[in-house]
């Protein structure tokens, strides 16, 4: 099991548990986490960006020149913004904190 901290807009910490190979948008998604991914993981947009901790960013694969194309697009980006539907965690990422931006919403909810 790897354990992911989400930390929401309202400073309020949300800890879940993945399983390796999961996504972060997934995990995020069944958390209650406001990210849309609208494009389902396939990198056509920026609903599900994500701020990483900065300790954890280093840390994380690089991303993609696609990737920071998209993240172009997204509202409240920062220095360590990732999508998380790019992120496939491991047992190295247990412990992995990422901060949901203000500006997320997820417009499936009701």
């Amino acid at each position: 099991m790897v354990r992911v901290v989400f930390v929401t807009a309202n400073g309020d910490r949300v800890e879940a548990k993945a399983e390796a190979g999961q996504r972060l948008l997934e995990v995020a998604q069944l958390a209650d986490m406001p990210l849309e991914g609208t494009c389902e993981g396939q990198m056509a947009c920026s609903t599900c960006h994500v701020i990483v901790a900065p300790d954890w960013f280093a840390r994380l694969p690089r991303a993609s020149e696609d990737e920071e194309d998209m993240l172009d697009l997204a509202a409240g980006v920062a220095r360590t913004s990732r999508l998380s539907c790019q992120i496939v965690l491991d047992e190295g990422h247990d412990g992995l904190e990422v901060r949901i931006p203000g500006e997320s919403r997820d417009m499936q909810r009701r």
